[in-house]
């Protein structure tokens, strides 16, 4: 709801209308109201998608927000990203109550989480920590610590700062020591493919910056079949005035880890050349781990 009132304020100023000539519609989804297993058991990211999508095809709504980092590869046939406002910070932060950073953590300490990237990232550096399913909103996850489910957990600190609670981060963590999930901080606005009109409204909140890091990334993760079963991770930022990326696979255990780098110069609008370095960084990661690799992932 946070992310539709930041959407709902952009759609307004673009359109020159009041905030209340564009009312938000709420529905929960399938991912939202299941939260007992993990997203790979219970169908994967489509999960956090397929009612809100619902509404735009049927017309009950004309622009859609999603978490980018929750978008399957491909929009269902007629829908379209119609936008990608400026991202927030895409790390991920740690919560914990008995430690100040992961690495601290006591042996077997119990971390709770539903990605399967992070789950993995733990396990390469803390391989005897024990890692446990925890879902749900900020609140829930935070609750669940207080009662002892787990010891830790991870949030991305996007939704965090959203919601103006980012005194509840132990720690941020750096890119270095977990790679961001592809897309994290960033949004999506979706609307009709026919929808003209909704379209070129939304062109006016799009930030070309954040939309080429996207293109890379989103393209790496489709060049690797990724899916909630998958820990992969992928992040692009501008930096002097070039796209710098870094994406890795790794297995479930953390034990094995693929990893590819590509730069690219920005320019507005680069977004098709950068899609294109995203699959060569795939196919890259892809033929260094082999297809028996995925194939143990369940690809």
């Amino acid at each position: 709801m946070a992310q539709a009132r930041l959407v709902q304020s952009m759609v307004a100023k673009a359109a020159g209308l009041p905030a209340e000539a564009a009312p938000i519609r709420d529905y929960v989804s399938s991912g939202d109201r299941n939260l007992t297993g993990s997203l790979a058991e219970i169908g994967g990211k489509g999960l956090f998608t397929k009612e809100i999508e619902e509404a735009l095809l049927s017309g009950a709504a004309r622009f859609a927000v999603h978490s980018m980092k929750d978008m399957p590869a491909e929009s269902p046939p007629g829908l379209v990203t119609a936008a990608i406002p400026p991202r927030e910070d895409p790390r991920d932060a740690f919560i914990s109550f008995v430690a100040e950073t992961p690495w601290d953590l006591p042996s077997g300490a119990r971390v709770g989480t539903a990605s399967v990237r992070r789950a993995a990232q733990l396990l390469a550096r803390r391989p005897d920590l024990e890692t446990v399913t925890l879902r749900g909103n900020v609140g829930t996850r935070i609750d669940k610590l207080e009662r002892g489910e787990a010891e830790a957990t991870f949030l991305a600190l996007a939704g965090l700062n959203r919601l103006s609670f980012e005194d509840h981060a132990t720690t941020i963590m750096a890119v270095d020591e977990m790679l961001p999930a592809v897309g994290q901080g960033a949004l999506c606005v979706q609307t009709r493919e026919d929808d003209a009109e909704a379209r070129e409204i939304a062109a006016v909140f799009n930030c070309p910056r954040t939309s080429a890091c996207v293109a890379i990334e989103r393209a790496f993760l489709a060049g690797l079949d990724g899916s909630c079963r998958t820990p992969i991770a992928g992040l692009a930022v501008i930096d002097g005035g070039e796209i710098v990326f870094r994406g890795e696979v790794l297995s479930l255990d953390g034990k094995e880890r693929h990893r590819a780098e590509r730069r690219l110069p920005y320019a507005p609008g680069c977004d098709e050349a950068a899609a294109t370095l995203g699959a060569e960084a795939a196919a890259e990661v892809r033929s260094a781990a082999g297809e028996e690799f995925f194939r143990k992932l369940g690809q």
